[in-house]
């Protein structure tokens, strides 16, 4: 989720401005058809599918564009308003309990996820639940989650149940918010995160890893190792938090499930793989080739969304996985994606970024087109 602040609103090849000033109601040519369908082909895993077509530019029908301009000015202010006296409340609730408490310091990272006592089981407990109110503010007014019971032949008895690392399929920024109502984990986020108003100091009770994704130094190594480090506590330690990793490294349309990193398998610990699947009639709640402003307004203005979670048993790793952390992450990645019902996909982060650059107008995108046609 880190990278995606940046991909979604990073400037085009030429240098030129990436604002987008269109109108969301009016849709535009983004290309021939001949292009739009071999872009289709080639990022699949990338393209939306609602009513709001390729970027949220489509031509809406009639009965949408009314349904959309009476949220505009109805719906979507009292969920802003609603939306950030959540986030204001909670900031609070932190602020709080963390006052006299110095934070835990280590590889250059700081976070408040290690304190005990009172103050961590008051930021836990109303963060998980002021995280589900959040959610319901959005309109994700029920949240079905099951369970599936298909690969329990391969938990061993002996061994503690308790994972080190929840590993998720990455639809939207809204898993996070799931995540956090769900179980309160740490995740991985860029270092800016930790400096913005309010939010930074929900990120250090979180116990956020931070890592500065624009250098190439050895930053993300010590950011891995740090990572490596938690899961094993957290596997070890119940009062440790867990770790929460989506291994795809960026979002998709929800259809699909790109490769795997292995940072959350190096640690040899059991993981707690989960699905979100996120359901829809209208509007996709999948941020995947739409800016986030757009993005964001159209999702407050949906009247209701829709998300199902599929938890399943925590996955312990063979000798030969623990030995081979890219077997073990392909394994897991697998069965994800057969409980899910999900398409795997041979693309990545790279290609995400081609594909946007080509939506804005990129003409160099036949050549970058078949440059994987191999």
């Amino acid at each position: 989720m880190e990278s995606e602040l940046k991909d979604l609103n990073s400037k085009p090849p030429n240098g030129s401005s990436a604002r987008d000033d269109r109108p969301l109601l009016k849709s535009e040519s983004l290309a021939s058809a001949d292009s739009i369908a071999e872009m289709e082909k080639k990022f699949a895993a990338y393209v939306r599918r609602d009513i709001y077509g390729t970027m949220g530019r489509g031509e809406l029908p009639p009965k949408e564009k009314l349904l959309l301009g009476f949220a505009l000015v109805t719906l979507l202010p009292i969920r802003v308003l609603l939306a950030f006296t959540v986030l204001l409340f909670y900031y609070l609730i932190c602020r709080v309990c963390t006052l006299f408490y110095a934070p835990n310091r280590e590889d250059e990272q700081e976070d408040y996820a290690h304190m005990s006592g009172w103050r961590r089981a008051v930021i836990v407990s109303c963060g998980r639940a002021l995280s589900r109110v959040m959610l319901f503010i959005f309109g994700f007014y029920w949240i079905p989650e099951s369970n599936s019971a298909s690969q329990e032949d391969k938990q061993q008895p002996e061994e503690s149940d308790r994972p080190g690392v929840i590993i998720s399929n990455h639809v939207s920024y809204l898993d996070i918010l799931y995540h956090m109502s769900s179980s309160f984990p740490s995740f991985v986020a860029k270092r800016s995160v930790a400096r913005l108003p309010l939010v930074g100091l929900i990120s250090k009770c979180l116990g956020c890893v931070y890592v500065q994704r624009e250098s190439k130094s050895s930053d993300f190594k010590g950011v891995s190792a740090i990572v490596t480090d938690r899961i094993r506590e957290a596997h070890q330690n119940e009062s440790a938090p867990l770790m929460m990793l989506f291994p795809e490294g960026t979002t998709t349309n929800g259809e699909f499930l790109l490769p795997f990193k292995t940072g959350g398998f190096l640690a040899k610990a059991p993981v707690l793989p989960v699905i979100l699947r996120y359901h829809y009639q209208r509007f996709s709640p999948a941020w995947d080739s739409i800016s986030g402003v757009r993005h964001v307004i159209f999702l407050l203005c949906q009247f209701v969304n829709f998300i199902e979670v599929i938890r399943l048993p925590v996955y312990h790793p063979s000798q030969q996985e623990m030995d081979d952390p890219k077997l073990y992450a392909n394994n897991v990645r697998r069965l994800m994606a057969s409980e899910g019902n999900l398409t795997l996909s041979d693309i990545g982060l790279a290609e995400k970024r081609t594909y946007h650059a080509a939506l804005n107008g990129n003409n160099s995108l036949p050549s970058v087109l078949h440059q994987k046609d191999e």
